[in-house]
């Protein structure tokens, strides 16, 4: 058996803590972090377009690229540590949410956690990254709250027309 447990900051420990509840042990897990490539391209584009002209060396896209790669690593390291059993750690850079899919070709769950509006129960609790995620995944999806779920009565009510 093959989990891939997409880790996001902020969000991370529960899908670390879904993976030790839900995977046996002899599983083989690839803890996976996908960096997309919109801050160190805005960086890129505001130093080239405004004060970049003859300096490439100082450009700051290079190193908010860098520093988003250690924080990467530190960010696998800590899951790692959590879920203290032997694992992969991968990282990607791209399309955030293709890059999921396309990890989890071949694997027998993909582990994720809700990232929108977590204050309620329905489909807004779901960002657009986890909503195509989990609409293309080519395997099982978990997917985990990452603090406990609202209750019932955060259910959005029913339409008006009735059923």
């Amino acid at each position: 058996m093959r989990v891939i447990a997409w880790l996001v900051e902020g969000t991370w420990p529960a899908c670390v803590d879904a993976v030790r509840s839900h995977a046996p042990d002899p599983a083989e897990v690839v803890l996976l972090h996908v960096s997309g490539p919109e801050v160190p391209g805005l960086a890129h584009g505001a130093f080239a377009g405004l004060l970049g002209r003859g300096h490439p060396e100082r450009d700051p896209g290079d190193r908010m690229a860098a520093l988003g790669g250690s924080s990467a690593a530190e960010l696998l390291d800590a899951a790692a540590e959590r879920l203290g059993r032997p694992c992969v750690r991968e990282e990607r850079s791209g399309w955030v949410e293709r890059e999921v899919v396309a990890a989890a070709e071949g694997a027998d769950l993909l582990v994720l956690a809700r990232d929108g509006d977590r204050s309620r129960l329905g489909p807004k609790s779901l960002g657009p990254s986890v909503r195509f995620a989990i609409d293309h995944a080519p395997c099982p999806v978990l997917l985990v709250w990452p603090e406990p779920a609202p209750g019932l009565a955060t259910i959005p009510p029913p339409p008006p027309h009735g059923p």
